[in-house]
């Protein structure tokens, strides 16, 4: 890579994370999680307790479905074998049999655990997106979209900070 295409890729970054920061600042575009839209799962708590077991960049994505930076999740570079599941109710999600590198900068798989998320419809930022959810809290993961590698052809895009990954058996 050219010292001017990095150049190029970190201007674009920089760009794209300060917009995210500033969406995220003035709530543009970030709704709460549908557990607080009245949404029934079946881990729920009120927005002070989920406070109290996340971290605040846990709570900013799981319960306000915020977004993190592309490459700040050590969980991206994850290549043991082992599961992933849900920080906020610790819900095995995806395994690592299904994780491979999207060079997007967030944690890719193309297939979830069977009855491990939900999906529904997501307008903001002027975009039609299909946003994925824990299906037994209702946090916000990420999106899934249609480019992944077969056999699915999906590439579930997850925020790292959403899940814990626990080694072992996948």
């Amino acid at each position: 890579m050219t010292h001017d295409t990095r150049r190029r890729l970190a201007i674009a970054a920089g760009t794209s994370t300060l917009g995210l920061a500033i969406a995220h600042a003035f709530g543009w575009g970030m709704r709460p999680a549908q557990a607080a839209e009245g949404a029934k799962f079946e881990v729920m708590h009120t927005e002070a307790e989920w406070r109290k077991l996340l971290d605040a960049n846990q709570f900013a994505v799981l319960r306000q479905e915020g977004t993190e930076r592309p490459y700040t999740s050590p969980l991206n570079d994850e290549h043991r074998a082992g599961r992933f599941s849900c920080a906020g109710c610790a819900l095995d999600l995806f395994s690592s049999k299904t994780k491979f590198d999207s060079r997007t900068g967030w944690p890719s798989f193309w297939q979830p655990l069977d009855n491990s998320v939900g999906e529904h419809e997501d307008k903001t930022f002027g975009m039609t997106r299909t946003e994925v959810h824990c299906r037994r809290c209702g946090g916000h993961l990420g999106h899934v979209f249609d480019d992944g590698p077969k056999p699915t052809g999906l590439r579930y895009c997850m925020n790292g900070v959403a899940m814990k990954f626990t080694p072992g058996a996948a």
